[in-house]
Order: C-alpha cells, then structure tokens, then sequence
C-alpha cells in the first residue's frame, strides 16, 4: 500500500508527494545552505508522518521541542548521561514512543557522544521490537564530520560509527534515516551515499553544487540552477519522490519554529547619556557573572627535584620480540588475516577504517608486523581481494597495468575498477549494475551507472552497448574488454570475495 505524505507542490501546481513506505527502505538525504529551508521541510515531514510512524528528532539546537505540544513527542533531555540515554532509547523503541533529544544545552563534545549512546540503543534491541521509526538527524554534518574539527577524536569516532550504522544498517532493523547537511562536502560520504532519496535546496560554492548535481543525475552545467532556488524550493529525486529531478515548494507548517532567523526591530528612542548608563552601571537584581577561570603557573622544578626525579626513574620494559616469519608464511598469513574480514557479510557496509583496525588487531594476535600490515598496503590488498582475481589473472601483465591505471583514481574506485578489469581480462560477461554496485560497497545501481561514467570521463574505460542492449567494458590501456552482459539482469548478487596469495 501507498502512503503518500504531502510536502507541497510542484511547480505545476500538482502535490508533491512523498512515498512514506519507500522512504522507510531507501532513507533521505537534505541538503542546503542557511536559510533554505531545510528545517521547516523536515518539520513538515515530522507533521505530516507523526500519526503514521514512530520518530525520533537528533535536535542540536531546540528547534523541534515545539512538536511536543502538538503531535505529543517526548522531550529528551540531552545532559543525561550516556548510560541513561541508552537506556532511554531501548525504552523508546519497546514502548514506540516519538521523542525529540534535545541537545542545546551541550558543547559539542558533549553531542556527539550524546547522539553516539542515543542512537545505539536505538540500533542495538532485541529483534522482537524492530518496529518502523523515521530517525531525523538535523545538522548532520556536525555528527559525521567529514575530517576532524572542535570535539575530541574519541567522540567523533563514536559519532560517526553511530550514524554509520543508521545509514548503512539500520534498515534491517527498521531505522529509516533523514538526515539534513548545510555542505554535502562535509557531511561523510559513507553516511551520504546510502541515502537513496534527495531533496537538494539552494547552495552557492561551486563543489557543493557539483556534488548535488551528481547525486541527482544532471548534467554539471545545470548545477548553477541551485543558486536560483527560492528558500523553501527544492529539487527532489529518489524512488520515494520521483524519478526524474522535480523543484517542488513545500508547504505550510502547524507547529511554532524556535529556530526561525528574527525580524527587523527598531531601536529605541533614548538619548546617548542614557545609553551610556544602561551599560556602564549595574542593573537592579543583576546577577554578577562567574568569574573568568585564571590558568594556573606551572610550578617552576627545582634540582633536588630533578635529581630525585633522575634516582627513582623506572625505564620502560622493552616491546615483546617479534616472531621472526618466512616471508611466504607471513604473506600467506596476511591473506587469511583478510578473508577473515571478507568472510564476514556485513564487511562490505563497513567503512576502511573500521576494516583496517580489525586487521591490525587481528595482525597484532598473530605477530604479524611490518610495511605490509601499513594502512596503504591494506587498502591496495583490500581492493584487490574484492576484486576477485585469480592466480592467472594476478600473474599477467594486464593486471600490473591494471593496478598501474588504478592508482590515477580515487582511492574507493580502485576496488571497482580492477573488478572491471579482472572481468575484462578473463573475458567474462559485463558485470551488471548490482554487481558493480555491489563491488563499490554499495546497494544503488544507478550510483555505480555514474561512476562507471566518471571513469569514462577519466578515459580509462569506453562503455558500448549494442541493439541488444548489452553492454560492454573495454580498458584501452590494457587492451581488454569485457563479453557483452546484460546492464539488468533478473539474478543479481555476486559471490563472495576472496584475497588470494
């Protein structure tokens, strides 16, 4: 059955609806500057879904403890600690409740790891309470930031792995996430590129609206139109919206925005005197201000200290000796270290840092060290193996120019282009849609239909196809190509990958 939400209208006039069972599967992506409209759009989705589905609000700000006066969310109060916020998510999803965390009284530290406990406890229940919930995530790029920035690692880590997990894992659990940016280019691309459904308003720097066009399919001359959209216009895309790029204007809300920017106010009528007093002498009941914390002189040491220091030194105990390896036992036992990883069916979803820590620490069980184990090495041994080539593939000439090519690209391509080649070189049927999406990492064909574009772009690929409609990959530099291979074959899936020695 449809469920169709109403968000506005098109610029047609027709209602621009919003597929809320699709949605629930295929997860949201918003994008736009400040003052777009971004979150007056995700309250009008919360208002117009709230007696559809279970919601909880990631609220950085405050702007939606309003919904609870009118569509009963419960307001969650983001100072708890993050024991207690765990404990509250578990309830929150066994009772089906609507709650708002609400996290303006934080510092951004103290977000992240807010959000990281919340959202775990959302994702770690029991399977008897997967019910269906709408996970709205505003600001998302201060929750998965793209590079470091003012909070400490640690909590951007758990932050991250958090909204990882929303992104990439949670459909299974029933989490539909919406999450809205201001700057796709700092939002993490592994949390963006599971969204399957977009709504992209106005933006102004040139790579922001690059990757909006991309995300949406267009051409990058019609980039320019995203600094022509009005606040409250969006361009949507996705299979809970539509097919093809479509500017609709959402609608009215009912509910107050706090976050609303102010109107113009006069000043007041007053003479410059008095101005002067108001600032410069104390109010009536004014409450003095803390005091400003005064950082503390380090204590100079004198030399009976230092010698004292010098007497009762503890030298550190040296490392634990390394087993001393052949290097063909070693280099078979990186190779198991690796299909360890790969036997695991969700390793794909993972991100290459989360992979390259378990290798370590699976390198680090065995006594496993040196230049191989190194996080450049990982990532060339992780693209190969999901590459999928044989001892004959790996032993021939094309495939050293393959991974010669590879190198000009950017790094989460090359997995995908030396599986082109592997295929290529073994003269194997064009890979499908799913199974290329499938060796980038992802579950959206049309995300690996343009990214087999951009490497034509790059000139290290030519795609053909005939009257049949099958197509062909041929690599000019290796001088290989493909068998012709159905782009949409009715079986998809691939077999599982395997590194070999």
């Amino acid at each position: 059955m449809k469920t169709g939400i109403d968000m506005g209208s098109t610029r047609s006039g027709e209602p621009a609806e919003l597929d809320l069972a699709e949605l629930l599967a295929t997860r949201l992506l918003v994008q736009g500057n400040s003052g777009s409209g971004k979150s007056h759009l995700l309250r009008r989705l919360l208002e117009q879904s709230a007696p559809l589905v279970q919601q909880a609000i990631i609220d950085p700000e405050g702007d939606f403890v309003s919904l609870a006066d009118q569509f009963g969310h419960v307001v969650v109060d983001g100072t708890a600690s993050p024991v207690e916020l765990q404990k509250i998510a578990l309830r929150v999803r066994q009772h089906r409740v609507s709650v708002v965390l609400n996290l303006e009284e934080l510092d951004a530290d103290e977000q992240l790891r807010a959000t990281a406990a919340f959202l775990g406890g959302l994702f770690e229940i029991d399977r008897a309470h997967w019910y269906p919930m709408l996970v709205v995530v505003d600001e998302a790029q201060l929750f998965a930031p793209v590079m470091a920035g003012e909070a400490s690692d640690e909590a951007r880590r758990q932050s991250l792995g958090a909204m990882t997990n929303l992104m990439c894992r949670g459909r299974k659990r029933g989490l539909a996430g919406v999450i809205a940016t201001q700057r796709l280019a700092k939002l993490a691309k592994n949390v963006a590129a599971e969204a399957s459904n977009f709504l992209m308003g106005r933006t102004f720097l040139d790579i922001d609206m690059q990757r909006a066009a991309d995300l949406l399919g267009m051409d990058r001359r019609q980039a320019e139109m995203f600094r022509d959209l009005e606040r409250g216009q969006f361009v949507a895309l996705g299979p809970a919206l539509s097919k093809k790029p479509l500017p609709v204007r959402i609608g009215p809300v009912a509910s107050i925005d706090r976050g609303g920017a102010p109107g113009l106010l006069p000043l007041p009528d007053q003479a410059p005197e008095d101005a002067s007093k108001l600032i410069f002498t104390a109010g009536e009941g004014e409450v003095a201000p803390a005091p400003w914390p005064k950082q503390p002189r380090p204590r100079p040491v004198v030399a009976p200290e230092i010698i004292r220091r010098i007497e009762t030194h503890q030298p550190v105990p040296p490392p634990e000796p390394e087993i001393e390896m052949d290097p063909a036992e070693r280099a078979a036992a990186l190779v198991e270290i690796l299909n360890e990883l790969l036997d695991d069916p969700e390793a794909r979803d993972r991100p290459v840092a989360v992979l390259y820590q378990d290798f370590t620490v699976r390198c680090r069980m065995r006594r496993v060290s040196g230049p191989e184990t190194g996080l450049e090495a990982f990532r060339k041994r992780l693209a190969v193996a999901r590459a999928g080539a044989s001892e004959a593939v790996l032993s021939s000439e094309a495939w050293e120019k393959a991974l010669t090519a590879a190198e000009t690209l950017p790094e989460d391509l090359h997995g995908l282009f030396l599986f082109i080649a592997r295929s290529a070189i073994e003269g194997a049927p064009c890979p499908s849609d799913a199974e290329l999406a499938e060796a980038y990492g992802s579950h959206s064909p049309s995300r690996a239909r343009r990214l087999i574009g951009y490497i034509e772009e790059r000139g290290l690929l030519v795609c053909h196809v005939d009257f049949r409609g099958q197509r062909t990959l041929a690599l000019p530099s290796l001088g290989v190509e493909t068998a012709p291979g159905l782009a949409s074959p009715l079986v998809k899936g691939l077999p599982p990958r395997r590194a070999r020695g």
